[in-house]
């Protein structure tokens, strides 16, 4: 491991300059390379106290040995050098978009005296038209079986062709009519060339010239009664139209346009990018990339759009590009873009329409393919193991850890603080061995005392299983928080929700201890998760924390957290766990919350079921005229007897406002009518109670 300070240039060697910058390792080679619209600013901050860098950045500057830039003229000359040395040195830190697949283009190759139609992989030639890419060659194929109906063009390989010249015989293509057949001259070179173009022009989506011909010459055939000629172009406008279906219109106005969207988290990123040509979408394709360094959304997408674009000219880049976050700064990378194309392009967030309905779109193809490489990696019997593995080494524990626990708090600022416990057995998920919990002990917002009071109540009740189990007899009655260790949890203490079932029916409890709790929480956490099972007498079970924003391991009784690697397995597992657990929580909290923001007086009436409550409140339109309505009144709704209309009335009687709502500017009473509705206090409305950006944060 080297030290930065060891390489680190002297005051006043950085220009102060738009340039490109390479990082070296001890072997001279490349490891990182970057651009900066200040040399001096950029690098200032690779070299300062280690503490205070992402652990990622610190990783790289301590693995390099040396550093070098190159002064350009331009931040657009910076992004064009520093997209030319990734791909010439492809730099271990810098980002790199992978794809398990090389995704297949339909192509035209117009560098031919007789241009072929065919499905092409891999670099792109000069003078090959190309459309796509496409998810499957099949779609390729399909398409193309459609369009040659009415574009004939040659589809044959170079030695096919040849031969059909040397025989004077055409494939079976030009003996149904499925190919001009130019290898025996049925068609001039030029004829075959210029077929070639409108088979271009209708792929790029100048379609309705084509449709229109073909209709008007079809109407000519029937009006001098050639009917058979007549089907024929029946049938090719029917071929044409079949195509076009396969590729649905979702923008107006022939737009030309790819869409860019990016789901990420901490340690991985996946990008979708939809190509729309003619407002049809005519190719998608996507990458997932590690984030080996600390990078923001935008930078993400200004490296999508140079691997996407670096090697593109002309059309293959298109009028528009709407991007979820703009690269910062956005001018240098809309200049680039725009000389690729010749001509302007247009980068930018789409705000609202077509446009943003189809974003979203593309950003929900980006999570499923995040979500689908991540199970990819986590079904892995290999993998798991090492990530196990690593974990153990890492944690200095005996085994590995074969059943994992995780722990997370979540609350909305301070209301309704629950609590999960997720399982993972040999890497994968245990669903039906969750649990949550509702934060009984204290109200308010105390993440550390409620972690303190889950894993409590969690091993206290492990205890009581063995014990119940015989597999332990509790030596001494330990209290803890006035409950003996050995005693089984009481009704008090219930709030454990879900779980599998004894043989007597009755809700399994805690049966099986963990070899591993991690808690979602830094250092303070970990103590008092630690504290609670010391409380316990439990000494053989370890505890972790993962702290979310740096992903530090945190170990009880240490000052310094454990840094895995980044590209470490067991950190991958650690951070799935973690990430599970606050999905279940906060799932919980907020159906939590959403049925008390529900509740209103009716809920209170013993034996008052949904059907009852709506009858009432049809019958007298607001809660406020039901209160104010007499024990009679009540009894005229359907399915209301007399002892639940007086049932009704004490709950409305003791539930009702202790003094009308006052205007204290004009000293005016506010006389305001209820929502027909069957939840919510008596004068609010039910959505004032919902929770947004600007009332609060969920944990």
């Amino acid at each position: 491991m080297a030290d930065p300070s060891s390489y680190r240039p002297r005051p006043g060697e950085i220009p102060d300059s738009p340039g490109v910058y390479r990082f070296r390792d001890e072997h001279r080679r490349v490891i990182y390379v970057g651009k900066a619209k200040s040399l001096r600013q950029r690098l200032a901050n690779y070299f300062q106290d280690l503490t205070n860098l992402h652990p990622r950045t610190r990783s790289m500057v301590t693995t390099a040995a040396s550093v070098e830039w190159t002064v350009v003229s331009t931040e657009v000359e910076a992004l064009q050098l520093e997209y030319s040395w990734i791909k010439e040195y492809d730099p271990r830190f810098n980002v790199k978009y992978r794809d398990d697949k090389s995704y297949p283009y339909l192509a035209v190759t117009m560098n031919e005296e007789f241009p072929r139609v065919q499905v092409m992989r891999g670099h792109k030639k000069k003078g090959v038209r190309y459309f796509g890419p496409y998810a499957h060659a099949w779609a390729i194929r399909d398409t193309v079986d459609l369009l040659l109906r009415v574009f004939p063009v040659r589809t044959c390989s170079a030695g096919v062709f040849k031969n059909a010249e040397r025989t004077g015989r055409p494939c079976l293509l030009g003996y149904i009519g499925k190919c001009s057949a130019p290898c025996v001259g049925r068609i001039s070179p030029e004829d075959h060339y210029e077929l070639a173009e409108e088979f271009c022009d209708f792929m790029a989506g100048r379609t309705g010239t084509y449709l229109r011909r073909l209709e008007k010459q079809m109407a000519e055939a029937s009006d001098e009664m050639e009917y058979e000629r007549a089907a024929r172009l029946r049938d090719d406008v029917g071929a044409l139209k079949k195509a076009m279906e396969k590729n649905a219109v979702v923008l107006a106005d022939a737009t030309d346009a790819d869409l860019i969207a990016v789901a990420e988290d901490e340690l991985e990123a996946a990008v979708q990018i939809f190509h729309v040509r003619g407002g049809r979408v005519r190719g998608q394709r996507g990458w997932v990339t590690d984030k080996v360094e600390e990078i923001t959304t935008g930078a993400l997408v200004e490296h999508a759009l140079q691997q996407l674009y670096g090697e593109e000219t002309g059309d293959s880049v298109p009028k528009e590009v709407l991007v979820p976050a703009l690269p910062d700064p956005v001018e240098p990378v809309q200049e680039w873009l725009t000389v690729r194309r010749g001509a302007n392009v247009s980068l930018r967030i789409p705000q609202r329409g077509d446009k943003k309905a189809l974003m979203e779109t593309v950003q929900r193809n980006a999570q499923q393919a995040l979500v689908l490489h991540k199970t990819k990696r986590a079904s892995d019997l290999t993998t798991r193991s090492r990530a196990l593995e690593e974990i153990a080494d890492a944690l200095e524990l005996d085994s590995a850890p074969l059943r994992i626990e995780c722990y997370d708090i979540s609350h909305l600022q301070g209301d309704d603080v629950v609590a999960s416990m997720v399982v993972f057995e040999d890497g994968l998920q245990r669903k039906n061995e969750y649990r949550r919990f509702q934060i009984k002990g204290f109200a308010g917002q105390d993440d550390v005392r409620s972690m303190h009071e889950v894993i409590t109540r969690r091993f206290r009740r492990y205890l009581a299983e063995k014990e119940k189990s015989g597999e332990w007899a509790c030596a001494e009655d330990t209290p803890v928080n006035g409950t003996p260790a050995g005693v089984p949890p009481t009704a008090e203490d219930d709030g454990v929700i879900g779980g599998p079932k004894d043989d007597d029916g009755r809700p399994r409890k805690f049966a099986y201890p963990p070899q591993l709790v991690v808690v979602d929480g830094g250092r303070p956490q970990v103590a008092a998760a630690r504290r609670a099972l010391d409380e316990l007498g439990i000494d053989d079970i370890a505890v972790c924390g993962l702290a979310k924003r740096l992903e530090e391991v945190w170990v009880p009784g240490e000052e310094d957290p454990v840094v895995l690697p980044r590209s470490s397995e067991g950190l991958y597992l650690l951070q799935r766990v973690r990430d599970e657990a606050h999905r279940f929580a906060i799932t919980y909290q907020r159906a939590k919350r959403a049925k008390r923001l529900r509740s209103g007086p009716l809920d209170e009436v013993p034996g008052l079921g949904e059907t009852r409550k709506q009858a009432l409140i049809k019958h007298f339109g607001s809660v406020k005229r039901l209160r104010a309505a007499t024990i009679e009144q009540i009894q005229e709704v359907p399915g209301i007897g007399r002892k639940t209309a007086e049932t009704i009335a004490v709950a409305l009687a003791r539930s009702a406002p202790a003094a009308p709502a006052v205007n204290t500017a004009t000293g005016e009473i506010i006389d305001e009518e209820e929502p027909d509705t069957t939840g919510g206090s008596s004068g609010e409305s039910v959505s004032a109670g919902l929770p947004d950006d600007r009332r609060g944060q969920e944990t």
